[in-house]
């Protein structure tokens, strides 16, 4: 840096005007760049830049917003985000006493240590950083700001005393909101200022305190930074707080932080306890109101001289000693944390190759974990956008879809403040130069999502908290003799006569018309009728029949028409369990009581509708291979692919064939599966186990029942098809049975000299001929297309007794009345696929000069049983197969097609059947 550059530390207590100082300071020069501890208060400073000089030349730059004017000349940012290398004339980082900070402290440590504007730097904190200050940075000046107001101790308030203009201050979210709800009762009404709202919202809120709609403000620690507010007491109702690690009582300093905001400009303040708080001892009072501190000795430091050679040398540089006694490691950040969590992934560790993927692995460590989830949940999330960004950028679609499940408006203050919580991950990804695709769009949107939900924050806030009428009910509610509550037959809950919701199941959905107060009165008084409700409505469930339960195709658990659970994946697909919906206050008894009821109903269900697969699992006379191949059957939910266990099939002997045909397994040409688990309701319930336990987020419906062939959607999850009992082939996909008889019939063909498809191929279909030449292909059928004339002479009239015609005609008349016509023909030949690698090849079974036979199975001394379940043209199969039809229209052991198997696309069910691809 230029020798002239001129460092100056502002040092004094709170309101001393040492932020408007350095405003003034930066405004006076060409440009400049001003880091501030909050994101709340950079947005503060921004709104006062923008209003001196306009948007044109102010930029704001945090982790989570960028805002940057066509000429920017100031630039308001975090002390994280903070740019250091364009430089300004002037430079400034605010509340540098955070140097000492556990957590943030070695980024501010930092600033202080090589942070420099151009030609002037300030540096501006409580007077305890002076001796630090001194030591560490060459030729500092120090100018001393006295506060403008005194601050005084007025001892211990109640809240129903508290004087008007006065902020409490809480650390835990549950305290603050506590607080707000005693206000709201006693006083009218209270502002929530935290640190973890968005700056919309915590705007939103100071703007209702500073116009006098409410008298009072609950907040946390944030208000300490910096915040400017016309507040002249400020009452701690607790002098201890989790600082991340463990419960600790606040440093004199750190109260004096939050204290100082107490009597603005000229003001006097004055500050004390309320509620369970101690009175503070003398020492710290008087520390208080003098200013005066122990200084501070150590500050957290951390190498920014950083090794990109490997993984290990990176955390090794990051963690290497500081060589001043000044300086000292602080605690591990979260980004060396989970630095350390994706280096011990092998996948990482194998795609960081280069200097440049260890330096945007290190960027990636740098999200912060705003949504406040585990150390190993959030080390997944960096894995998966450090994946995305190394073959690119984060796919719109994936983003969309995270930023679709967060956009939601509608809930409670702990949900809105979740989700925008979440839209910060999102926002801060946005805001990293080629991350995404179109930075400029993912910016507004992610702004505008964060605004949407800072806006319904505010109203959530306000409801809550801000109530001034007296509700009658509230008063009611203390005199439990006198307030009446009333469940009718239809779930109908009424307290005093007015209707406040319905019981759904075993959960109340309270009326949404009701203001604030009376819904949580309300809703105190309907839980309070409700208790022998949840009781009788209990037994009730428990002592029903299982024809009033059902489950849906999406895993939910019906009582009638009311949600009583839902499938939760178990430790075997056949062994679902369950989650009841019942609200807490039901109580532990209620709610044992109905998931046992559930878990009862589709355990039955199981055991009802796949008897033929858990007896095959049962059967302890099963041994050797046919046994592990009745495991890959019970596993695959009755439905094989024979392609895929095309080798276990052929090591099975006939022996072993036949203990499996004995449980009803059939060896199909294309799939090994048992007919009576391809019913409707089997097929419906193995859909919904699949999709439980292949986590997906929204279960595929069964295809419509009867239907012989239905579309073949690439889009769908893979298995989807064989686990509906459907093959695809070509453009549709055809049920399984159905495909094994038309096998039967093509093995009567010489596939090698061609065939044409005859009448019963399609009837077997449903299909015109081009799509039946569409699925042969699909099959591994070569189709050829082919024109010849098709001729039809009109009838000739019957002769008389005399032997001569009625009418005759001369044989010109006759040539006339001759019909010629074009008919289209195919004509298919065996055309397979090319042959895999040994090793990889799947067994296609063995073939004569007439096709593939079923399943490649010997002819010789093959059990009468195939031939009954395959219906042979040879023999009659077994006797009384013929004629037995299963619930989706077809003949199990019928080689002739059913009549009502071809789909007519005028029928209603062609419409159904359309709609599958928006379902899926």
């Amino acid at each position: 840096m230029a020798a002239e550059t001129r460092i100056t530390a502002v040092l004094g207590p709170t309101n001393t005007g040492k932020t408007h100082y350095a405003i003034e300071r930066m405004l006076a020069h060409r440009t400049g760049v001003i880091g501030l501890p909050l994101r709340l208060l950079a947005r503060e400073v921004y709104d006062r830049i923008v209003a001196a000089r306009g948007p044109a030349v102010a930029a704001l730059v945090t982790g989570e917003e960028r805002i940057v004017g066509a000429r920017a000349q100031y630039w308001v940012c975090t002390v994280e985000a903070m740019p250091t290398d364009i430089g300004a004339d002037f430079l400034a980082v605010d509340e540098i006493q955070l140097c000492a900070d556990p957590e943030r402290g070695h980024v501010f440590t930092d600033r202080l240590l090589h942070a420099r504007g151009l030609s002037e730097t300030l540096f501006l904190g409580s007077d305890t950083m002076r001796g630090a200050i001194a030591a560490l940075v060459p030729k500092v000046q120090f100018l001393k700001r006295e506060r403008f107001s005194t601050l005084s101790y007025a001892g211990s308030k109640k809240l129903s005393r508290m004087p008007a203009r006065s902020a409490i201050v809480g650390f835990s979210v549950e305290n603050v909101y506590a607080m707000a709800e005693l206000i709201r009762r006693q006083k009218g009404g209270a502002a929530v200022v935290m640190g973890a709202l968005s700056p919309r919202t915590r705007n939103a809120q100071v703007a209702m305190y500073q116009n006098g709609d409410v008298d009072y403000l609950v907040a946390t620690d944030a208000i300490g930074m910096g915040l400017n507010l016309d507040i002249n007491h400020v009452a701690f109702s607790a002098t201890a707080k989790f600082d991340g690690w463990r419960m600790r009582h606040l440093f004199p300093h750190e109260l004096a932080q939050i204290a100082g905001r107490a009597g603005r400009h000229m003001t006097p303040g004055s500050f004390g306890v309320t509620g369970e708080a101690s009175p503070l001892d003398d020492e710290v009072v008087s520390a208080i109101e003098n200013h005066r501190f122990r200084p501070i000795e150590r500050l957290n430091w951390r190498s920014g001289d950083l090794d990109f050679g490997t993984v290990d040398r990176l955390i090794a540089s990051l963690e290497a000693p500081p060589q001043n006694e000044w300086l000292m490691r602080g605690r591990e950040a979260d980004d060396l944390r989970a630095l350390k969590s994706l280096a011990e992934i092998g996948q990482v560790r194998d795609r960081v190759r280069h200097p440049r993927d260890l330096r945007l692995l290190w960027d990636v460590c740098r999200i912060p974990d705003f949504q406040g989830i585990s150390s190993q949940e959030h080390a997944n999330l960096l894995q998966r956008i450090f994946g995305f960004l190394q073959d690119g950028h984060v796919p719109d679609d994936w983003l969309a879809a995270q930023i679709r499940r967060i956009d939601k408006t509608e809930g409670d203050i702990d949900s809105l403040s979740k989700r925008l919580a979440y839209i910060r991950t999102w926002t801060y990804v946005a805001q990293r130069s080629g991350w995404v695709a179109d930075e400029s769009h993912w910016r507004e949107e992610t702004r505008a999502v964060e605004d949407r939900l800072s806006d319904a924050l505010h109203g959530a806030l306000t409801q809550r908290f801000v109530d001034r009428r007296t509700s009658v009910l509230l008063r009611r509610l203390k005199q439990k003799e006198s307030l009446v509550a009333e469940v009718n037959d239809k779930g109908e809950v009424t307290v005093e006569g007015e209707f406040v919701g319905r019981l759904e199941g075993f959960r109340f959905k309270q009326d949404g018309s009701a203001s604030p107060d009376e819904a949580k009165t309300l809703k105190q008084a309907a839980y309070e009728a409700l208790k022998p409700e949840f009781h009788l409505r209990a037994d009730r469930f428990y002592n029903a029949p299982d024809t009033e339960l059902d489950f849906t195709e999406q895993g939910g658990l019906m009582w009638g028409n009311s949600a009583a659970g839902k499938l939760v994946k178990g430790a075997e697909a056949l062994k679902p369990q369950v989650e009841a919906f019942v609200d807490e206050e039901a109580g532990f008894d209620v709610a044992e009581k109905v998931r046992r009821r559930l878990q009862h109903f589709i355990d039955r269900r199981v055991a009802t509708l796949f008897e033929p697969l858990l007896m095959l699992q049962r059967d302890e006379a099963l041994a050797g291979l046919a046994r592990g191949f009745a495991f890959r059957l019970v596993e695959a939910l009755g439905v094989l692919p024979r392609e895929g266990v095309a080798d276990e099939v052929k090591a099975l002997d006939q022996d072993m064939r036949g203990a499996l045909r004995k449980h009803g397994v059939r060896f199909g040409q294309y799939t090994i599966f048992q007919p009576l688990l391809l019913k409707p309701a089997p097929t419906r319930l193995r859909l919904v186990l699949w999709s439980l336990n292949e986590g997906l987020d929204e279960f595929p419906e069964s295809p419509p029942p009867g239907l012989v062939t239905v579309p073949n959607i690439p889009d769908v999850p893979k298995g989807y098809y064989t686990l509906s009992g459907y093959h695809p082939a070509g453009a549709r996909a055809i049920r399984i049975d159905m495909l094994e008889r038309l096998a039967d019939i093509l093995r009567g063909q010489d596939s090698k000299a061609g065939f044409e498809a005859n009448p019963d191929m399609l009837s077997i279909t449903g299909m015109t001929l081009e799509q039946f030449a569409d699925l042969m292909a699909g099959l591994g059928y070569k189709g050829e297309k082919g024109e010849r004339e098709k001729v039809r002479s009109e009838p000739v009239a019957a002769p008389t007794e005399e032997g001569q015609t009625a009418n005759p005609i001369t044989e010109e008349e006759a040539a006339l009345q001759t019909v010629t016509e074009t008919e289209v023909y195919y004509t298919f030949t065996w055309a397979p696929r090319p042959r895999a690698p040994r090793g990889e090849r799947a067994e296609r079974g063995r073939r004569n000069d007439r096709g593939p036979r079923e399943g490649g199975e010997k002819r010789e001394g093959k059990p009468r049983g195939d031939r009954g379940e395959r219906g042979d043209k040879r023999g009659k199969g077994k006797p009384g197969a013929k004629g037995k039809r299963d619930e989706q229209g077809g003949r199990q052991f019928e080689s002739r097609p059913p009549k009502k198997d071809r789909i007519d696309p005028d029928n209603p069910f062609a419409a159904a059947l359309m709609g599958l691809k928006d379902k899926f």
